[in-house]
């Protein structure tokens, strides 16, 4: 009896395997989903492993690649599945988004694959025009423990991959980083498990479709690092669960992981894990205008968002509150800030931010003896102009709701929270808590030293932009921000959602002429560079981090950089070129903005004004000087009467700029 049932066992194991050779049933465990203009397709195979591969017009885009979760106990999304189920369904919705980055109604339009395998675990998959992504499920009793997870991406070709490479801290681990590094561009074959890299990166064929990789909806769970293998793939990596901490860092001090658990995650048994997103672009100037990332996140919890209010801002930290022609003492105190209320308010912005400094950065109820903030707040008040405060995260972690009722009396209606440089689980949900806190306050947020937004900023409107870039303040101490860097910035980072870049240094130089300078902060771009960051560059509220008084001098361009908007009726690239150029333009109301930057090559592009509706505009123009690409801060700021039918000639200096805003008449 015992031989009878091997041999049953037997035949049931060899038809089992016949069921995943080619031709010989495939199809039962084998599925296909196209994109609703059935240009993207993802076929999704259920066997000893789980695969997925990505088709655009027919042509093989990525490979095989497998998807896996395996948890503590044993139990796996691979193993003991039966007869899965799959179900289809349709969405042709939209989306109406409450702080628009990049425009305020959505199309949410996709084809959806659920793959219930029966054994407590599920697939997602969707295919929209412009990408797939897919995430797991889970559908267990009690809670789980995620010891790891396997997140394959492999490409039929050896491509060239733009990735930001985690630098090791010499005294902490592999996973702790501030997210700001320049990117790479390497074979994908050169790149080892060695290489860890933060996304979103981006694979860049000769010839098919650019494929940026990322994801959303990152709740309760690990932000995902991906590693090389040395071969045509990448793949997800996690840092595992915090044990123990330690602190470090005086004056700016932050919590480092001593010892972590051999798992990733500790979770609800019943949930859907984040989005694995790979966004597709068979033109470059697809990619800065892409939002799959927002469309894919959970829908605002905050039920009433009336109270957000995004801008423009100033900040004093980058320029270290270095004015000059004032008849005080600059600096950390009343008068700066009361300066700095008086240039906001001429120049049409909404808010000032105080940096660090007007508190103990280990106390923010021990304000700097300089600092009266009844007499700021009574001034900005009857300004009209709002107020921001800096914190260190770990300090508002442990003084949240005193700190928040604190902001809340002072009248307070932005605050930045700083210094976390890790996205393990414990930092995930330390965001969400912050987040939640603030709602309830009716503060807006932006975190710096933070991982990407990862759709978060859908979800929690208030959270209004992430820093999670190299951007304004490495002028002060590296020639790191350079125009090359700055023109893949739109192309990559962007497409996890909004950057705190802080643009607008006035103080301007040519690679030649460039030096870190500490004070007397410089930019390695031209004058109009730093000014198309505000059009191109999506973060509903922006940062001015040049120096006022600079500003004061030239106030007909202060001017036109205050009537620039943060969020956007609608958006549109005109022309791209990753890393080279790009020429976006922008709606608000009735007014259009376009903003184009070049990388350290001089261009000479054409912008037709075909998007305009019929009638005639005033066009305000902010172009490099003659000498932009010897004089950095040379420019040419002049008006012409425009219409559809008009094309403007630009001509860009090395890292050079241009701005156009067009308003009807």
């Amino acid at each position: 009896m015992k031989s009878s049932t091997s041999f049953l066992r037997f035949l049931a194991g060899f038809f089992g395997l016949l069921s995943f050779l080619p031709g010989i049933a495939q199809t039962a465990l084998t599925r296909e989903l196209r994109s609703p203009d059935q240009n993207v397709a993802v076929s999704v195979s259920v066997g000893p492993t789980i695969t997925y591969q990505v088709f655009y017009q027919n042509r093989l885009i990525v490979a095989p690649s497998e998807i896996d979760l395996v948890l503590q106990d044993g139990k796996k999304l691979s193993a003991r599945y039966a007869k899965p189920r799959f179900t289809t369904r349709q969405n042709r919705g939209q989306i109406v988004s409450p702080v628009p980055e990049k425009r305020k109604v959505i199309p949410d339009v996709y084809q959806e694959l659920t793959v219930d395998l029966r054994n407590s675990f599920s697939l997602i998959f969707r295919a929209y025009n412009d990408g797939v992504a897919y995430r797991i499920g889970t559908a267990f009793r009690d809670s789980i423990t995620v010891k790891n997870e396997t997140a394959r991406f492999q490409f039929p070709e050896n491509h060239r991959l733009y990735f930001p490479e985690v630098v090791k801290r010499p005294d902490q681990d592999r996973y702790h980083t501030s997210f700001e590094e320049v990117y790479s561009f390497k074979p994908l074959d050169s790149l080892s498990s060695r290489n860890l890299f933060f996304t979103p990166v981006l694979l860049a064929p000769t010839t098919a479709p650019k494929i940026a990789i990322t994801e959303s909806d990152l709740e309760e769970y690990p932000g995902m690092f991906l590693t090389g293998t040395g071969s045509k793939a990448v793949q997800g990596e996690w840092a595992p669960y915090p044990l123990e901490e330690a602190v470090a860092g005086g004056e700016y001090s932050q919590k480092y992981v001593t010892r972590r658990a051999d798992f990733i995650a500790k979770t609800a048994g019943t949930r859907r894990f984040p989005w694995r997103v790979l966004i597709v672009a068979p033109n470059d100037k697809d990619l800065p205008g892409n939002d799959l990332v927002y469309r894919l996140a959970s829908p605002s919890r905050v039920a009433d968002v009336s109270w957000v209010k995004p801008g423009k801002a100033t900040d004093e930290w980058i320029i270290s509150s270095n004015l000059f022609n004032v008849p005080f003492r600059s600096g950390i105190n009343t008068e700066t800030y009361k300066f700095y209320i008086d240039f906001a308010k001429r120049f049409g912005f909404e808010r000032i931010m105080m940096d660090a400094g007007w508190s103990d950065t280990q106390d923010l109820f021990k304000i700097r003896p300089e600092i009266d903030m009844n007499a700021i707040m009574a001034h900005a008040r009857k300004q009209g102009i709002g107020v921001s405060m800096w914190t260190l995260g770990m300090t508002l972690e442990r003084q949240l709701e005193p700190a928040l009722e604190q902001f809340n009396r002072w009248g307070v209606d932005f605050i930045m929270t700083d210094f976390f440089d890790r996205d393990d689980q414990k930092t995930v949900r330390l965001f969400q808590k912050i987040a939640e806190a603030c709602a309830r306050h009716k503060l807006m947020l932006m975190f710096h030293g933070a991982y990407k937004p990862a759709g978060f900023n859908r979800t929690y409107p208030h959270a209004v932009a992430r820093e999670a870039v190299l951007g304004s303040e490495f002028n002060i101490w590296s020639d790191k921000p350079s125009p090359d860097h700055n023109l893949l910035l739109p192309f990559i980072r962007m497409l996890s959602g909004p950057l705190d870049y802080e643009p607008g240094l006035l103080n301007n130089a040519t690679p030649k002429t460039f030096r870190p300078i500490g004070e007397n902060v410089m930019s390695m771009t031209t004058r109009c560079q730093q000014l198309a960051m505000f059009v191109v560059y999506e973060s509903p509220i922006q940062f001015f981090s040049g120096n006022p008084s600079q500003g004061l001098t030239e106030p007909a361009f202060m001017e036109l950089m205050g009537s620039i908007p943060t969020t956007w009726d609608t958006t549109r690239i005109l022309d791209a070129r990753v890393g080279d150029y790009l020429v976006t333009a922008r709606q608000k109301n009735n007014d259009w903005f376009v903003g184009a930057m070049t990388d350290s090559t001089a261009r000479d592009l054409t912008l037709p004004l075909d998007f305009l509706s019929e009638g005639t505009y005033e066009a305000a123009i902010c172009e490099d000087g003659v000498n932009a690409d010897r004089y950095a801060a040379d420019y040419k700021l002049h008006t012409q009467t425009v219409t559809r039918t008009t094309t403007l000639p630009m001509h860009l200096a090395p890292g050079g700029g241009y701005v156009v805003r067009l308003r009807k008449k």
